[in-house]
């Protein structure tokens, strides 16, 4: 996944894409186990260890319980499906080549963004995650095309150099719990980011992103992962209940002459 020139988009730009890189049955099968787990919590509350999430405007055309829902969280452990993504030694290897041969995932999120939601403001990642070092890896899964009309990704390349910055909140009439939007930073050299499904955005912590609203009838999902360097230490004085750090890779050890790679969820 770490080619030379994504390495040096990584560098440069702060993000890089991987075209292509799961088959269209992956994101299908996390659609359909999202919706069960949805269904399964009457779209809102627990479902098992997951946490599933509604949107904070009600949708006047939802006829099922997974078309109100904003996010599902807390999948990457117990959830088959979305473990073994996490767990490819190709994302394994791609991750390592940027913060290190150790790595823990501590957050994961389906996103349903169903006709009408609202998008998530320009943010950087790091903000929420009050860690003691710096920075985390995110992976965005497109599981649907993502497209303008129904609210793809927004990035501002580059802006992985900057600190995190002073964000305020949402102030938008029905903006969802927890979202933040950066105020104090020029985001005119922003590019959409239009992905189709199967297709890997892989991004800098720090770098500055928003999505915007889903303006056509049908839904843009996606999966989400957040990686950090294992040892990592959560500062927050309260911290956050979706994160879940699970251990995804440990020790790379030769093995017949191959390099093997010990999880140690399995060992």
């Amino acid at each position: 996944m770490l080619t030379g020139e994504r390495r040096s988009a990584w560098e440069r730009d702060g993000f890089f894409i991987v075209g292509g890189f799961a088959d269209s049955e992956v994101g299908d099968a996390m659609h359909a186990r999202a919706v069960e787990l949805a269904r399964q919590a009457g779209g809102a509350g627990r479902a098992g260890p997951s946490l599933v999430q509604p949107e904070a405007r009600t949708n006047p055309n939802a006829r099922q319980p997974e078309d109100g829902v904003s996010k599902i969280f807390n999948l990457h452990r117990e959830e088959a499906v979305f473990r073994s993504f996490i767990q490819d030694e190709r994302v394994l290897d791609g991750v390592a080549g940027l913060i290190g041969p150790d790595l823990d995932c501590f957050l994961s999120q389906f996103i349903f963004k169903n006709p009408g939601a609202l998008g998530q403001p320009w943010h950087q990642d790091s903000f929420y995650f009050r860690f003691d070092r710096t920075p985390q890896v995110g992976l965005w899964l497109a599981v649907t095309e993502a497209t303008i009309e129904n609210g793809c990704l927004h990035v501002v390349p580059g802006s992985h150099r900057e600190p995190v910055h002073t964000h305020v909140p949402d102030r938008r009439p029905g903006a969802n719990y927890g979202y933040v939007e950066i105020v104090d930073h020029d985001m005119s050299s922003s590019i959409p980011v239009e992905m189709q499904p199967g297709d890997l955005l892989v991004f800098h912590s720090h770098l500055m992103h928003r999505s915007t609203s889903n303006e056509s009838s049908g839904l843009r999902a996606a999966m989400v992962y957040h990686l950090a360097e294992a040892g990592t230490v959560d500062r927050d004085e309260k911290p956050a209940a979706i994160n879940d750090w699970f251990p995804v890779r440990r020790n790379i050890e030769p093995v017949n002459g191959a390099r093997r790679s010990r999880h140690e969820a399995g060992s």
